[in-house]
């Protein structure tokens, strides 16, 4: 509930941002345009997204024949889960790693890497699937897919103002002392809005570790399984497109001190230690 609370407030609050910087810089028209503009490309982007991401990894369908473990897996903690059945992919390569993808349940997908296959024990495998369950029972591609609209929308609305400002299309505005305000909404509105769009990624993180673990009634098999996937994941990350790297179990790139802001994951410490405080807590 609290997680969903914190989303709810973070997508609030960039859609405020949205609105403020709209009235700032371009006026209602230049809002209402970027907003639009922003809401075609990541509506296609989500709706053609299973399909993009797993050409992109080169991701193989698989079927209760050829992974008879695997699809057995999956098939069980959906129905367990009141969820369709959603397609099974294995992702060539050694990074031990997992991510769901998908525009509803009814269209969704679940893909584990060779590597995890190599490394993880049934127990930890079933907590990890669970987690991608999670994010295709709670809609996150949706959620994830609102926020990147807004926060595409606030880009593009300062990238025109710079624009503007190059070839002097705020130079009445700013002789006249009305530019300051701008000038910062121009230059910080962008990173505001890249920092709430990560922390609603990591607030969906923190949501669908607890919906796995009250899925399969222990919280332990999946805080061990985040510990061996990033101790995994160091030994070898794979080449992974930044774009895409909120979308696996645990983040495939590093990042420490100050880029710790722009994580798209919350730390593997901060997910044990809330998995174990759950199954204290008896779920």
């Amino acid at each position: 509930m609290l997680n969903t609370l914190k989303t709810t407030f973070l997508l609030a609050t960039l859609t405020s941002l949205l609105l403020l910087v709209g009235r700032t810089l371009g006026g209602l028209d230049g809002m209402v345009i970027a907003f639009l503009v922003a809401g075609v490309m990541n509506l296609g982007s989500w709706w053609f997204s299973d399909r993009i991401v797993l050409r992109m990894y080169n991701a193989q369908p698989v079927s209760a024949e050829s992974a008879p473990q695997l699809h057995k897996m999956v098939a069980e903690l959906a129905g367990k889960a009141g969820l369709p059945m959603p397609k099974v992919y294995i992702v060539p390569g050694a990074m031990p790693n997992a991510f769901a993808t998908g525009r509803n349940p009814e269209n969704a997908a679940v893909a584990v890497t060779e590597g995890i296959l190599e490394i993880m024990p049934a127990e930890e495998l079933r907590g990890v699937i669970a987690h991608e369950l999670a994010h295709i029972a709670n809609r996150d591609t949706l959620i994830s897919a609102v926020a990147a609209v807004s926060a595409g929308a606030i880009s593009m609305i300062a990238s025109w103002a710079q624009w503007a400002m190059i070839f002097g299309g705020r130079r009445d505005e700013e002789r006249e002392g009305g530019g300051g305000g701008g000038l910062i909404a121009i230059f910080l509105a962008p990173l505001v809005a890249t920092l709430i769009q990560l922390a609603i990624s990591r607030s969906r993180e923190f949501a669908a570790d607890e919906y796995a673990a009250r899925l399969i009634g222990d919280g332990k098999p999946l805080a061990r399984a985040l510990q061996r996937l990033e101790a995994g994941v160091q030994r070898a990350p794979g080449d992974v497109e930044p774009s895409t790297a909120h979308m696996f179990i645990v983040s495939p790139l590093s990042g420490g001190g100050f880029f710790r802001l722009f994580r798209t994951h919350p730390t593997t410490e901060a997910r044990v230690e809330k998995l174990l405080a759950l199954t204290r807590a008896g779920l």
